[in-house]
């Protein structure tokens, strides 16, 4: 599908962008982006030979201005040294793309506590652990910021993924409280809920549970990193300026119909089971 770009030449001059999950997929797609826009970019994530060939590709497509650090952003400490060494090399912050995430399938009798608590931490934790960090260093001192958390479509629950599904309703609730609370100082907060999105994540998935999210789309296709990237060249610019506390959900219409999760009949097969 071809791709036309609505937004002009340098509309991020002058901005300095973190983006966590920077190393692949979405997070990759916000940063090639906002960087060819203008935008200075830092970019992290736990995979430093991700970032590292993240760092050469954004740099032969012409993004100059690229800082690229592991951090772990359950870990406030390397919040912190991320968040010192960006500001170093590129100047204070104006937006944060929180994108970094992880989940795998799983029913909720099954997960392990091991596996709850791990993505709660780094969906939910890490995303207010670095929120919090950029607001008080930057964002709320300077009355200036834009904040925009990826999340999920959780819009009817998540089935199949319990875990991420509270940790990303967590963060839309989140963004909703943070726009309140940071109205008055000019930092806006908003979330964008992807479904069905072709990445290397995406790709780790069973294909058939992939291709029955696509069949049950009423758009009867998967989205792409870029096109979750343009929302964010929207939210995140002044042209949204009066925009806050809102989730944008960009999934073809999923979160409105159709039903991802194959619902057993259990009642059936207990009277046939006798029980």
């Amino acid at each position: 599908m071809a791709r036309t770009s609505i937004f002009r030449s340098g509309a991020y001059d002058g901005q300095v962008v973190l983006i966590t999950g920077g190393g692949s997929g979405i997070g990759l797609a916000i940063a090639e982006l906002l960087g060819g826009l203008g935008a200075k970019v830092a970019i992290g994530g736990r995979n430093a030979d991700r970032l590292k060939t993240a760092t050469a590709l954004l740099k032969e497509r012409g993004v100059d201005d690229v800082f690229a650090a592991t951090c772990d952003i359950r870990e406030p400490e390397q919040i912190d040294v991320f968040l010192d060494g960006a500001e170093k090399a590129l100047g204070a912050a104006t937006i944060l793309v929180n994108n970094a995430g992880g989940q795998f399938p799983t029913t909720a009798e099954s997960v392990s506590r091991k596996g709850w608590e791990a993505v709660i931490r780094n969906n939910l934790n890490g995303t207010f652990f670095m929120t919090q960090a950029i607001a008080n260093r930057t964002f709320l001192p300077k009355r200036r910021g834009s904040i925009v958390n990826i999340i999920a479509n959780v819009a009817r629950g998540f089935p199949g993924m319990v875990h991420t599904g509270a940790a990303r309703a967590g963060v839309d609730n989140l963004t909703k409280t943070l726009a309140i609370e940071w109205a008055t100082y000019n930092v806006r907060v908003n979330a964008i809920a992807p479904g069905i999105i072709l990445t290397s994540g995406t790709e780790q998935y069973p294909k058939e549970l992939v291709e029955t999210s696509r069949q049950r789309t009423p758009q009867k296709r998967v989205g792409t990193a870029e096109e979750v990237a343009d929302l964010v060249g929207y939210l995140a610019s002044e042209a949204a300026a009066y925009v806050t506390g809102e989730t944008w959900y960009i999934d073809g219409g999923a979160h409105l119909w159709g039903d991802n999760w194959s619902i057993p009949d259990r009642a059936a097969t207990n009277q046939e089971s006798g029980e």
